[in-house]
């Protein structure tokens, strides 16, 4: 069986129909420029709307995350905030829902909820999470199960793994 590659790529994937959701990413202090840069090429592959880097995350121009996102920077729209409760305060003023990647007593299961169709999905420091402020404006909280011996998987996967469900879900009838 041969791969698809360039044209015959995109005319394949061009098939597969768009979910109907306006997904937007929250990266709360996420320090390390590959889970920023991996995260632009996750924001790419789910189509997001746009990106927003608070705190102290890495941000473009940075030569890891322009290696590690294959120049997706360019490509997502992306902005630079101080606080990312300010940034989902406005978001929610615009109809959007927020939804915290993080492990907390309130927390459900990711797979077992009904996402709206405008939803923001935040994920945050790579050793400290998502920060109480942001836990307290956030509408949500979402987890991912750990069945091994660890508790926490790198950012950008635990990133990819919930927006590529929450599309997913969008498309299921």
């Amino acid at each position: 069986m041969k791969s698809l590659r360039a044209k015959p790529l995109k005319d394949f994937l061009k098939r597969v129909e768009r979910p109907k959701v306006e997904l937007i990413f929250i990266l709360q202090d996420v320090e390390d420029p590959v889970n920023v840069g991996s995260s632009f090429r996750i924001a790419d592959a789910c189509g997001i709307k746009k990106m927003f880097l608070t705190g102290i995350s890495a941000c473009p121009p940075h030569p890891v995350i322009k290696k590690v996102g294959r120049g997706k920077d360019r490509r997502i729209k992306w902005e630079y905030a101080e606080q990312a409760a300010d940034v989902i305060i406005n978001l929610q003023k615009e109809g959007f829902t927020s939804c915290a990647l993080e492990v907390t007593v309130d927390a459900q299961l990711y797979y077992k909820v009904n996402y709206p169709d405008k939803l923001c999905l935040v994920v945050g420091h790579e050793d400290h999470g998502v920060t109480k402020r942001t836990l307290a404006v956030c509408d949500m909280r979402v987890f991912l199960p750990m069945y091994g011996k660890g508790t926490s998987m790198n950012v950008h996967v635990s990133l990819a793994i919930a927006a590529t469900h929450i599309l997913y879900s969008k498309n299921v009838t």
